[in-house]
């Protein structure tokens, strides 16, 4: 059994560096039998407020050793560490809330008796008050409603997906929400098998327990290496006011970036000789998604190889379409003007081709950075009404309220995006829109903080120190400020605000000058 728990290093957010503690290998040390039977006891009885003492009972030692013991290994007192867990269950429990459910019944539910200290420890936790997260769990739910499932290309996964282990009585259940994952993976573009002879993958699951403790245990696995690429648990998840729908569309959503690294692995372990178009264009996509110069310079020789195979390849085109947008946006370019040309023909090229909501989302992502908003609004609306649970999609919708200059919207887009999959390799990229909107309403320490988590999640993109750096002057932090744009010429030395201005995104005017004017009192030259 494993016990997760979730912390914020420095600041309140979306994201969470998780801590996974497994009972059997706990980190780089075993826990103490003692700590482990405290941690089962919490996890198996999650409305219950245990007392310290009851808690030593069960676990065979004094009160005054358990204490000890936790701090120890886990850094916090068990009545810190049970009140974590039964935050995270909360905001789990909103996260798939149903039509009907209310921030009443899951804090009860979740063992907090008393609304308004609920609500503030919540906030204190996750940067946003309870009601936030389940009105946003209910807009999720309207976009994911009576979505289209849509046929895989060729070159998309097969995936088996096998019976569930369950009790008799649950039968009807698992069999209504294999029906769901298997829409929600048809609307991610995977292709849903039951005979393992034609599958590249295997979902299997089992629902345990029974009535309100029922559990939801999932995991992915290779079918030729046999491993295991993923494995998901919900707890609570199987209750009637639960949305399964939405669960299965949020369960798909987070099986997405590891799937896609599967495929990623499997076309760079071919050989050369075999890599067609797709393949080529996969072995590119970490490189894309690094938005950093190195891997820009790479992705693009394997898409220019993957076009010369075949110039109508989705992905290809729509990869490399957005890899020569970032050319200018970042600083990359030798040749500004030629290589957004070539940017701006691709993206119109990608506009006739078909393609997944994956695709789309790229697409959009490419319009967006050649200043197409216009183009990019309509493609990026395609990617969510064919799957609703794309996390790039919701995450790029965020960027272009922000262009539009519309915070709110941006930042619920963006922790819809990170709800979704907040383990993607591009989530840093959410902190980042996060912040620029926080930037866009005038709320600069907020910009500063979570523009600093992106820094630190991804320090090669120092780009982001264009915004980073005029959001700690607009503080007062003249020093940071000055770190900041220290960071920035480390990686461009010639950086001037002439090249800043022209690889700029299309962020509104005032935000623009307020960037610029920064950069030019801490001395970046015309």
């Amino acid at each position: 059994m494993s016990v997760q728990y979730t912390k914020i290093d420095f600041m309140p957010c979306g994201v969470f560096d998780v801590i996974s503690i497994d009972h059997s290998s706990a980190g780089n040390w075993p826990l103490p039998r003692s700590v482990r039977r405290a941690l089962d006891a919490m996890t198996a009885d999650p409305g219950r407020r245990w007392r310290v003492s009851e808690l030593a009972s069960l676990a065979d030692v004094s009160g005054r050793t358990l204490q000890r013991q936790f701090m120890s290994f886990l850094g916090k007192s068990p009545l810190v560490a049970q009140q974590e867990m039964a935050l995270e269950q909360a905001r789990q429990a909103l996260l798939k809330a149903g039509p009907r459910a209310t921030v009443a019944d899951v804090a009860q539910r979740c063992g907090f008796m008393h609304f308004g200290r609920f609500s503030a420890a919540y906030r204190r936790r996750y940067g946003e008050t309870p009601s936030s997260t389940l009105k946003r769990q209910i807009r999720f739910a309207e976009a994911v409603s009576k979505l289209p499932v849509v046929m895989p290309s060729r070159d998309q996964p097969m995936l088996m997906l096998a019976r569930f282990e369950i009790e008799a009585g649950d039968r009807a259940m698992a069999a209504h929400l294999a029906d769901d994952l298997a829409t929600a993976l048809g609307r991610a573009g995977v292709a849903v098998t039951h005979e393992a002879r034609f599958a590249r993958y295997r979902m299997s699951g089992s629902i345990r327990g029974e009535g309100a403790h029922r559990r939801l245990l999932l995991q992915l696995v290779d079918q030729e290496s046999g491993r295991q690429l993923w494995a998901h648990r919900s707890e609570d998840a199987l209750l009637p006011s639960m949305a399964h729908e939405q669960l299965a569309t949020r369960i798909i959503a987070s099986l997405q970036p590891n799937l896609r690294r599967a495929e990623i692995e499997r076309a760079r372990a071919m050989p050369e000789a075999a890599l067609g178009p797709h393949e080529l264009a996969l072995k590119a996509m970490p490189g894309v998604q690094s938005l950093d110069a190195e891997g820009n310079a790479r992705a693009l020789d394997l898409l220019e190889r993957a076009l010369a195979l075949d110039p109508d390849s989705q992905l290809a085109v729509a990869l490399a379409a957005w890899a020569y947008a970032q050319r200018t946006i970042y600083h990359f370019a030798s040749h500004p003007g030629s290589e957004q040309a070539r940017g701006l023909a691709l993206a119109r090229k990608a506009l006739s081709l078909q393609g997944d909501a994956t695709t789309l989302a790229v697409l959009g992502t490419a319009l967006t950075l050649l200043d197409e908003l216009d183009g990019a609004a309509h493609v990026i609306g395609k990617a969510l009404a064919i799957d609703g649970g794309c996390a790039w999609a919701w995450s790029r919708s965020g960027w272009l309220e922000v262009y539009r200059g519309d915070a709110d919207a941006a930042i619920e887009r963006f922790r819809i995006g990170l709800d979704l999959a907040p383990q993607d390799a591009l989530a840093f990229n959410s902190l980042v829109g996060i912040g620029c909107a926080h930037f866009k309403a005038g709320n600069y320490a907020e910009a500063a903080r979570w523009q600093q988590r992106a820094v630190l999640e991804h320090p090669s993109s120092a780009w982001m120190h264009r915004t980073l750096c005029p959001a700690y002057l607009l503080t007062g932090a003249r020093p940071a400020a000055q770190r900041s744009l220290d960071a920035l010429r480390a990686h461009h030395p010639d950086l001037t605000l002439a090249e800043v201005r022209r690889g700029m995104p299309p962020l509104p005017e005032s935000y623009r000058n307020l960037v610029l004017e920064a950069l030019s009192d801490l001395g970046l030259p015309q």
